[in-house]
């Protein structure tokens, strides 16, 4: 790994220098990018302790937050910043990406239970996939490793030779994803169901038993391959559909500069689609805060007010 050592003042320097071509690229408000030496500068700096204490490899990151907490701009500011930065070498995937393909799902539907068709909770994911992926990401050779990709548009996953692919040697691998570290409930927290979707249409509770299954065992496995867990804590599961709604009329916004009859899910379809991930949402929000290794408070009006590191 290169020499990471800086200055506070070299710090603030490279950051200035590099803050506007990341709030182009990434679309995030020049106020978050202002933030970033109080937010997640110290996110970064422990990650870089921790990998200079690890024997040997990279050091393996997860980051958890419910949809729309803002994980996915933490995941690609961390990245630009190790990258641009402090000049260390960092692979990324989203466990968005390490999905079964469409027919893998819909058979899945068929054979166990129709809500399984629909991408997003643990048991649809390819757990074999994203074991070969990090294994391959933790070698300490040189090479490429081609990176998983899912293309939402289609609902299927990407072509392997249409794949990203990351040059060898890296320093740390961040794994994101909404349920990233989830551990499962315990069986008699099953029984009722936690909102419409569960009550009218997994009244026999296959689908959340089957999920909460896959999530006891191979998502176990994988998480544990984790070296850090960073969650980024939301008020409530109540703000993850107000989010949600947030994000989709901004993709409705920027679909529209281009194509004015751009679509996106409607107010009542995210509700509707959020509903899949509430039982898991509400159990990690009660638990993961005090396992995490460093815990982003999230507000309501999306303000990140506190950024708390353990060690």
């Amino acid at each position: 790994m290169h020499d990471a050592a800086h200055t506070p003042s070299d710090l603030n320097v490279a950051l200035t220098q590099h803050a506007a071509r990341w709030a182009d690229e990434l679309r995030i408000s020049e106020a978050l990018v202002s933030e970033l030496s109080r937010l997640y500068l110290p996110i970064a700096q422990d990650l870089l302790r921790r990998r200079a204490q690890k024997a040997a490899g990279p050091l393996f990151v997860g980051i958890n937050g419910a949809q729309g907490s803002g994980k996915s701009t933490m995941f690609a500011l961390l990245m630009r910043m190790f990258e641009d930065v402090f000049h260390v070498r960092c692979a990324g995937l989203s466990i968005d990406d390490l999905y079964l393909t469409k027919a893998e799902r819909q058979h899945l539907g068929a054979t166990v239970h129709p809500l399984l068709a629909t991408r997003g909770v643990p048991g649809t994911h390819d757990l074999p996939l994203a074991q070969r992926t990090l294994t391959a990401l933790g070698e300490t050779g040189e090479g490429q490793v081609a990176v998983p990709s899912f293309d939402k548009s289609i609902d299927d996953r990407q072509p392997e030779e249409a794949w990203p692919r990351f040059s060898m040697p890296c320093d740390l691998v961040i794994l994101e994803g909404w349920c990233v570290g989830a551990r499962p409930q315990e069986p008699h927290e099953l029984a009722a169901p936690v909102n419409a979707l569960e009550q009218e249409r997994d009244g026999a509770g296959t689908f959340r038993r089957y999920v909460n299954d896959c999530l006891a065992a191979g998502y176990q496995e994988l998480f544990g391959r984790l070296d850090a867990l960073i969650m980024l804590r939301v008020p409530s599961f109540e703000c993850v559909r107000t989010f949600r709604i947030e994000q989709e009329h901004a993709l409705l916004r920027r679909l529209q500069q281009t194509n004015p009859a751009a679509t996106v899910m409607s107010d009542d379809e995210v509700t509707a689609f959020v509903a899949y991930f509430e039982r898991l949402t509400r159990a990690m929000l009660q638990e993961i805060p005090a396992r995490a290794d460093a815990l982003v408070t999230v507000e309501a009006d999306h303000r990140v007010s506190k950024v708390e590191i353990r060690r």
